[in-house]
């Protein structure tokens, strides 16, 4: 394992049902390399495990009871995992090979980025971004605006 210095500040920490599919198909369907695994010897459960997808760690380990709660067992995820990529098509059809549910697919988006999305087997959501154009903030408010009206708070109570 690496020294404290080595890991970033934030590292995302999935619970899974059945860690050790997941890691298997996140090397699959996103090219991850595998860092560590400690598994159970008996029950070959997975109590911690560390991957990289284009060099960004994430933390893994299947879900236990009192510790952390899969998509599985809450009957969705509350997280969508953006990962920039080259080509958001390839990316989208590789997860769709590896067994991934395409939730959305490849289209333009007002903020200049190419966007698919899709939901692993494990019921984490991934959200690849291509930037296909690029905006200023205030380029971004304008076409928000443009494409959904004034969303600013109301004055009135």
């Amino acid at each position: 394992m690496s020294t404290f210095d080595e890991y970033p500040p934030v590292t995302p920490y999935l619970a899974v049902h059945d860690a050790a599919k997941a890691i298997e198909f996140y090397k699959t369907a996103f090219d991850a390399q595998e860092r560590c695994r400690l598994a159970d010897p008996k029950t070959g459960k997975v109590g911690h495990a560390e991957l990289t997808i284009r060099g960004q760690l994430i933390m893994l380990a299947d879900e236990f009871p009192g510790m952390n709660t899969s998509p599985k067992t809450l009957g969705g995820a509350t997280t969508c995992f953006a990962v920039m990529v080259s080509d958001a098509d390839a990316a989208y059809q590789r997860a769709l090979d590896a067994g991934a549910i395409g939730t959305r697919p490849p289209a333009d988006q007002f903020y200049g980025h190419r966007t698919a999305t899709v939901r692993d087997p494990f019921g984490h959501e991934w959200s690849f971004q291509q930037e296909i154009e690029k905006l200023s903030p205030d380029e971004l408010q304008k076409r928000w605006e443009q494409m959904s009206g004034d969303c600013s708070p109301s004055s009135e109570s």
